[in-house]
């Protein structure tokens, strides 16, 4: 025991002492090691973040959301809520469901509370079992009973505090403006987990009324959760959705288009419902409408990648910093020898600072994750934290990571130090074999290999999303100002219309709740050409007035613009110019007519007056579809195109003619070049911590490149001497000693270009509108691999270049 504890006293001292020898080596290998391990605890907590969500409901594993399907003459539909009586069918008609509760978005409201006034957007109707399915935890009242009454609501931890402060907010009236009605303070949650797919403040008892009761299954709104017996297999219940759609929807269907189900899909349509596991939805959603912007599996995958490659670029770093300062320790490994250090002995000797070397390395990692985590978090909207790091198994795993690091990192340094000949070393005749230089190289490649791949990936992503920002759109959305809330000035809202549009500051005004960028109505319209009524389309109704289009800057292609002088117009529809191809009316569509049935069979007769053309009203990763316009004089969202660049002095003033309209409102806006922003805000987020990771990733690469320029300069500093001797010039030098860096990266470029491209054609292809994989990134990435290998290797070259020959002949 003793002599076990000597030895490794004594191996650490011989460590202090080569650390202290050699501090710049030493700094580079801490530096490089900490780096390579924060980021992969970063990109370990973000994926472990994204991993989590809604694994923490207690019956997230027996939980499955029914979700929509189908298509209509090649218009598809995927979404995320259906109709009213699924959930009470499934729990009477199949067993194996033990429970269904639901969900229903409420729109914008304007909550009263004594004087308190709040606009609020997170309400939302939910089931009176919504509680018992959902296990958020219930600060005050019951999760049975909370809901089982109308009129009640249960709020969040903030909105309590919010609203009412220190009172006690249970059997609290908080009154909703526009429904003219108060809804009781039933209970308190504590807020809402960011590792959730919802995240609302007031979950409010679905009444009786409205068509929550509704038995039409031709109407949706109502996201639907089941909770299945334990350890069922929810594909089972998928297969059985069929018979649903056969014996609920098809009766429905042949009343309200007066065709059977069977023949609806002999027409080359299909409807039906799908499961989808409630982990699942985060990462794995296609549909159209959900609650919130859902992650992507494939970002996790690009991360977690990243994340492997950091580590093994910072084990490669360390690797090549330890052998190319070996030359440096031969003939101390020689000495050693001499005086009867057995291998074994010199193997320890160099693990033990590999170790040590790493254990340094984690503990600083760790200082520079808990300074960065604020500023990630931030970055990528998260809330990372490292609660954690106080919990025995994390202390174990802490301490067991850096030992496999360590031992990883120096395995073959130590190996391959302590495999030197004294003889040879003593005498000077030290020098590499062509096995270990392959080796070396063959690290290299994988380096510059990684760094042209994460360059190209980044740089697609880039200017993929660059793209999408500067696509032309179809309708203009700078300087356009959006009033959500202007039906709440009733009987007010055209004395208010008239003195915004009066305003020389404003170049048009126009009504609408339906925007083409972020939160708008939404409904699907199925129309068809009054002479073939078998060639039905899906599209989207846009309810609009005089002011729409012009207001938007969208284009007329034919026909013309809604106009008060035609009365006929009520019944007239401007449609989009992919709606006219797929109706076959794209040569002459102007004054030709289309039909609409409602869900009691009702058909209604529109004629075309005019095609707008086709411009962007969804993601980008959809095609533009079918759309129609008609025409409707209910006051809603207000839009305004603004022609100043006094935007502050505008609002002050319209701030004051709303208040003067309304006391019980607040004044809200916001502008559509926001909206559009916000549609693609977590894919710019993903591009950031992408480009952040991969940037960090190329550093640390960088300092491989480093190690490996030492070891060169190193090897041939005699050659170097006598060359300079000869009348060889610095820059041929450099020459010399970096063209061997330049092969290397021909190599991994050849190796990089292929799975590059493979990987990011596939990741466009979730892009309807994309940019095109041109030559033009890989000669950047090629370009920017280069001048980074000659910045790196180039100082090295220089400083060897530039060296006094006499110090390098003298041996001679």
């Amino acid at each position: 025991m003793y002599y076990l504890q000597g030895m490794m006293a004594t191996y650490l001292v011989n460590a202090l002492r080569n650390f202290r020898r050699d501090k710049g080596n030493t700094l580079i290998h801490i530096t490089g090691l900490a780096l390579g391990l924060s980021t992969c605890m970063i990109i370990g907590l973000y994926l472990y973040s994204e991993l989590s969500y809604d694994r923490f409901f207690d019956k997230a594993d027996r939980i499955v959301r029914v979700n929509f399907k189908g298509s209509v003459n090649q218009g598809t539909m995927d979404e995320a809520n259906v109709m009213p009586p699924v959930a009470r069918t499934l729990v009477r008609d199949y067993p194996e469901v033990q429970m269904a509760t639901r969900l229903t978005e409420g729109p914008k409201l304007i909550i009263k509370y004594k004087d308190k006034t709040f606009e609020e957007y997170k309400f939302v109707g939910v089931d009176s079992n919504f509680f018992q399915v959902f296990s958020l935890h219930m600060l005050e009242g019951s999760p049975s009973s909370a809901l089982n009454q109308p009129g009640q609501v249960v709020i969040t931890r903030d909105m309590a505090r919010k609203y009412f402060g220190t009172e006690d907010p249970l059997g609290k009236p908080l009154h909703v403006v526009a429904w003219k009605r108060d809804f009781t303070v039933s209970g308190i949650i504590d807020n809402i987990p960011q590792e959730s797919h919802f995240h609302f403040d007031f979950f409010a008892s679905l009444d009786t009324g409205g068509d929550q009761a509704s038995n039409s299954w031709m109407t949706s709104g109502y996201f639907t959760y089941l909770v299945l017996q334990p350890g069922y297999d929810y594909k089972r219940l998928e297969a059985k959705l069929p018979q649903v759609v056969q014996k609920y929807i098809g009766p429905q269907l042949l009343a309200g288009m007066g065709m059977s189900l069977d023949e609806f899909r002999r027409r080359g349509n299909n409807i039906g419902l799908y499961l989808q596991k409630l982990t699942d939805i985060h990462l794995h959603s296609t549909c159209t409408n959900d609650m919130e912007p859902a992650g992507d599996i494939r970002y996790l995958y690009m991360s977690g990648a990243i994340g492997v490659f950091m580590l093994l670029i910072a084990c490669i770093n360390f690797i090549n910093l330890s052998t190319a300062g070996a030359s440096k320790r031969a003939k101390e490994v020689g000495v050693r020898k001499v005086l009867g250090s057995r291998r074994g002995a010199l193997i320890q000797q160099f693990l033990t600072e590999s170790v040590l070397l790493s254990f340094v390395s984690l503990i600083l990692s760790l200082l520079i994750v808990i300074l960065v985590l604020p500023w990630f978090n931030q970055l990528a909207d998260k809330h990372l934290t490292l609660l954690f790091m106080g919990k025995g198994w994390f202390i174990i795993g802490f301490l067991i990571f850096g030992l496999i690091t360590g031992v990883l990192a120096g395995l073959y340094p130590a190996f391959f130090l302590s495999s030197f000949k004294p003889v040879s070393v003593l005498k000077g005749n030290f020098n590499w074999t062509g096995k270990s230089l392959n080796l070396r190289s063959s690290l290299v490649v994988f380096q510059f290999f990684i760094s042209i791949l994460l360059i190209v990936c980044t740089t697609v992503v880039y200017q993929q999303l660059h793209y999408i920002q500067h696509k032309k759109l179809g309708y203009d959305r700078s300087q356009v100002m959006i009033l959500p809330e202007t039906w709440i000035l009733g009987s007010k809202a055209e004395v208010f219309n008239q003195r915004v549009t009066e305003d020389t500051r404003v170049a048009s005004v126009t009504f609408s709740d339906y925007l083409p960028a972020g939160p708008s109505d939404g409904n699907n319209f199925f129309i068809s050409p009054e002479t073939n009524d078998h060639q039905m389309v899906k599209s989207l109704r846009y309810d609009v007035d005089y002011n729409y289009i012009p207001t938007l800057g969208m284009e007329i292609a034919s026909g013309r613009n809604f106009e008060r002088g035609y009365a006929t117009d009520s019944t007239g529809v401007i449609i989009n110019e992919t709606a006219a191809r797929v109706l076959g009316m794209e040569k002459n569509p102007i004054g030709q007519v289309i039909t609409h049935s409602d869900n009691d069979n009702t058909k209604y007769r529109l004629h075309v007056i005019g095609v707008v053309k086709d411009f962007h009203f969804r993601s980008m990763h959809e095609l533009i579809t079918p759309l129609v316009m008609s025409l409707t004089g209910k006051p809603g969202t207000m839009i305004i195109k603004i022609k100043t660049k006094d935007v502050h002095g505008l609002v002050t003033d319209m701030t004051k003619w709303w208040n003067g309209l309304t006391g019980d409102a607040p004044f809200t806006y916001t502008f559509l070049d926001e909206q559009f922003n916000n549609t693609y805000r977590s894919e710019l987020k993903t591009e950031w911590v992408l480009g952040l990771f991969a940037g960090l990733t190329i550093f640390v690469a960088c300092l491989g490149l480093f190690g490996l320029a030492t070891f060169t300069a190193e090897q041939r500093k005699k050659e170097i001497g006598i060359r300079k001797v000869l009348g060889a010039s610095v820059s041929g030098l450099v020459t010399l000693l970096s063209k061997d860096f330049l092969r290397l990266v021909a190599i991994a470029f050849i190796l990089a270009v292929p799975l590059a491209w493979y990987l990011m054609h596939k990741w466009l292809q979730d892009y309807e509108y994309r940019i095109g994989l041109g030559a033009g990134v890989f000669i950047f990435a090629a370009l920017i691999t280069i001048v980074l290998t000659l910045i790196t290797v180039g100082g090295k070259s220089v400083r060897a270049a530039l060296a006094n020959p006499v110090n390098s002949l003298r041996a001679e």
